[in-house]
This record gives structure tokens, sequence and C-alpha cells, in this order.
């Protein structure tokens, strides 16, 4: 099994010999780290123009240095070991410490200069999704550029023409080096702060990977098989919340590199589609939805006003998609009789457990799991188990937040009479269609096969 020190430190020896020197690395601008899990403070800018920044949902936005009048970046490319959820840890590649790498924010205008190492095995690019730019800028490795050797540094430079959503990832090696979780976030804000203003932002992008249930590395050459559903690479409950305040208006930008498409839906609210990685959609040109297709490759931006308090779900719609390391060939066992086969296993398989033949709910119960693996279906709401797990989360919209805070004010407290409850008293009788044949007393049901049948 590789650990996560020799998946650390293997890397660290294939590229040590080749490592950028000091000298010429005296020049290029910090390269920021950050490990943590948690969900950041969006980054206030400190220089340049201003503008509103985002909240990358448990990730980070990198901070810059101005040089001559130009914002410059250092990202590095190279082995991390990403928390998935407490429990649980993958051996990926990602962007200074992290998978995903950390948000780049610049400002419509803006001239950008990013420096990007390459502290990976294999040589790499970067490619900056949906931005307008010169060809030779494009991160295209053969194409419009060599790739970057390991050990090597290269610079990117261009001018952020476009206000919008947008990504970065390789153009090299895609099936490898996507699929161990390299990707990230890019913002370009409006050179007006004011325009397209709401109160909060956040981003985040979706991933997939094929942990097998006890080993950390992900299985790269998996094609739609996949187990482990994410958002910033991390599945619930290690997903943090959502947080707004009750009248604010939310953006969620939602980025989508993995191999499928994810219908991505908000319970307790309508939005509308303001942005995708083409531009922003006109207000005349949007309309309310609750759910929000979102193809592979694409970046889409929805609105709305938080002006219904609570805890809301926001997920993929896909039911596989919230959950976690599943199996794909377990049979369906509902309305299976286990009585006595149950026991005769049990002697031969000490802890066996029936499952599966009431259907795929567990309840509370709790089974042995092989090390560095979730279950299914986890996490614990103010009424039991939330029996989620993958691209899942809670938007918590609370009355009385101050501006600017994102901590868990905890769960809903809801008003009284505002809450589902059992019905205890008599049951009315099911209404009848005019002319209908009321069902017999003992629920017994005749059927009369046609004469045509001939199955």
């Amino acid at each position: 099994m590789t650990t996560r020190r020799a998946f650390l430190g293997g890397a660290t020896t294939l590229v040590g010999a080749a490592a950028v020197s000091r000298a010429g690395a005296a020049g290029l601008p910090e390269a920021p780290y950050r490990t943590q899990g948690a969900t950041a403070a969006p980054l206030a800018p400190p220089n340049g123009r201003p503008y509103n920044p985002v909240v990358t949902l448990n990730g980070w936005s990198l901070p810059w240095r101005m040089q001559d009048g130009v914002k410059e970046f250092h990202l590095v490319a190279e082995p991390v070991v990403r928390e998935l959820a407490p429990g649980m840890q993958a051996n990926l590649w990602g962007y200074n410490g992290q998978s995903p790498g950390p948000t780049i924010e610049v400002v419509e205008g803006d001239r950008v200069r990013i420096f990007v190492t390459n502290k990976l095995p294999e040589h790499t690019s970067v490619h900056w999704h949906g931005q307008i730019l010169p060809c030779g800028m494009d991160g295209v490795t053969g194409l419009t550029q060599p790739g970057i050797a390991p050990g090597k540094t290269f610079v990117y430079e261009f001018v952020a023409r476009h206000a919008g959503t947008f990504m970065y990832h390789p153009h090299a090696d895609e099936m490898q080096q996507m699929a161990m979780g390299m990707m990230g976030f890019w913002v370009t804000h409006p050179k007006d702060p004011r325009q397209h203003a709401v109160e909060r932002d956040y981003v985040m992008l979706l991933g997939a990977f094929d942990i097998e249930p006890g080993s950390y590395t992900p299985r790269t050459n998996t094609m739609l098989d996949f187990n482990l559903w994410t958002m910033n690479s991390r599945v619930f409950p290690g997903v943090d919340p959502m947080v707004a305040r009750l009248g604010d208006r939310v953006r969620i930008r939602v980025g989508n590199l993995t191999m499928t498409n994810h219908p991505i839906h908000l319970h307790g609210h309508r939005f509308e589609v303001s942005c995708t990685d083409g531009g922003w959609v006109r207000p005349e040109a949007r309309w309310p939805e609750v759910s929000v297709d979102v193809a592979v490759g694409q970046m889409r931006a929805i609105e709305f006003v938080a002006d219904n308090p609570g805890d809301w779900a926001f997920h993929c719609h896909k039911a596989h998609h919230t959950m976690n390391a599943m199996g794909h060939e377990v049979p369906n066992l509902i309305g299976v009789d286990h009585r006595g086969v149950a026991e005769k296993i049990n002697d031969l398989i000490p802890g066996y457990m029936v499952m599966g033949d009431k259907g795929g709910s567990m309840g509370d119960m709790q089974m042995p799991l092989p090390e560095n693996t979730l279950p299914m279906m986890t996490g614990r709401g103010p009424f039991g188990n939330l029996e989620m797990g993958g691209m899942f989360t809670v938007l918590k919209i609370r009355e009385g937040l101050a501006c600017g805070d994102y901590r868990d004010p905890g769960w809903y407290r809801h008003p009284a009479g505002t809450v589902a409850r059992e019905w205890s008293g008599a049951v009315p009788d099911a209404p009848q269609a005019p002319g209908a044949t009321a069902a017999p007393a003992d629920g017994a049901v005749s059927a009369r096969k046609p004469q045509t049948h001939r199955h």
C-alpha cells in the first residue's frame, strides 16, 4: 500500500535533482501553501483594483504580488494529500498543497503573470479554460508550448480581458493529471465592483475519483465507474456548509471537470443562471430554475435571494453521486428472505449483517470498514442520519448574521408547528374517482388477462 510518506517522499526524490536553482528562484514571487481542509476567509485585495472576493468552499484564494503594474502569482504543481472527509485521505496531484488548487482572482483588464513550477514526476502544462488570450499562452502541450519538465518553471502572461467564471487545468497527460485532481478555479471580477455585485459569492469544482476501499491513490484509467463524487475534492460530511444572511443575494459558481454531467439542485429557492464560462447572461435571457445541469467542461453561476430561512440541501441530483465509496456489483436483495441463511453465514463470517432486504437504508448500523474508507451514506443532522455522501452540502440561511460572517451557525431552529410530524389521528378514506369501484375490503386484486396477450 502506498502511504502518505512514501507518496510525497518519492515524488520529492524524483524532482530533487532537477529543482529550480536558488538563484533562478530568487526572482519568483512566493508560492503560498495551504493544506487545511476548511473553508478559508475571502481574500480581500491588498493592492490593485478593488473587487468583491469569492469564497472557495473548503479551499482558498491565491495571494499575489504587484510587480511594475503586473499581478504575479506562483503555482506549484505537485503531489498532495487531501482529506476527502474525516477518516479518509487520498494521494492526489494538485497545486500549492491542495486539490483543487487555490482560486485565482483578478480584475477585468489586469495584466497577469503566472509562474508555474513543476514538482510532478512527469511534464505538465496549465490551460486557462475559457480565457481569451494569445495562442502561445493557451497551455496545450505539443500544440502551443513544450511541456513543463519536472523541476522546471514556466511563465504565462496575458491580460484578463473578460469578467467571468473560469477554470485552470493541465493539457498534458490529461487522463492521469486531471483524474489525480489537478484543477483550480479562476474568477475575473468586473472593473466596477458594483456590477454583478452580490453579498455572498461561493465557488466549487466538481470532481470524481475511483479509490478502492482501503487504498489511497485513485485508479486513473476508470472511465465511468467512479465511487467518490466530490465538491472541491471533499465528500459529505466533509463538505463545509454554505452560510448566508437572510435577504442576502447569493451567487454559487460551479465548474465540472468529471467524466459526466451533474444536475445541481438547490432546495427551498428558485435561482437564475447568471454566468457561464462564455460570459455573463443578460438579465432578459435568464429564467427561473431549481436545478441546473452542468455538463463536462462547463461552468455555471447561479444567483438567488436567500429569502427562506433554514437548512437547505444543495447537491447533484444523480442519486449515486450523493453516496461515498460504493460497490457497483451489489445485487438488489429487496424482498429476499435471509432467515436461517444469515445464521449459517455468521458461523463462517462472524459479524455478518443482513442488509438490503428491506431497502438500502443503513439506519444506525455500524459495520467494520477497511482502513481509509468512508461509509456510503453518513453524516448526522438534528433529526438523525442524513444518509448522504459525495456531492452534497447544506445552505444555511439565518437572520441576523453579520456581513462577512461565514461561521457555521449550527442547525436551524424551526418555528413551532413548521416541522413534518407523525399523524396520530384517524386516517381519512381515500377519495374515489366518479364511477370508480371501491377496492375489496381484504385488499385482494383480481386481473383479467387479455385474450391477445401472448407472453
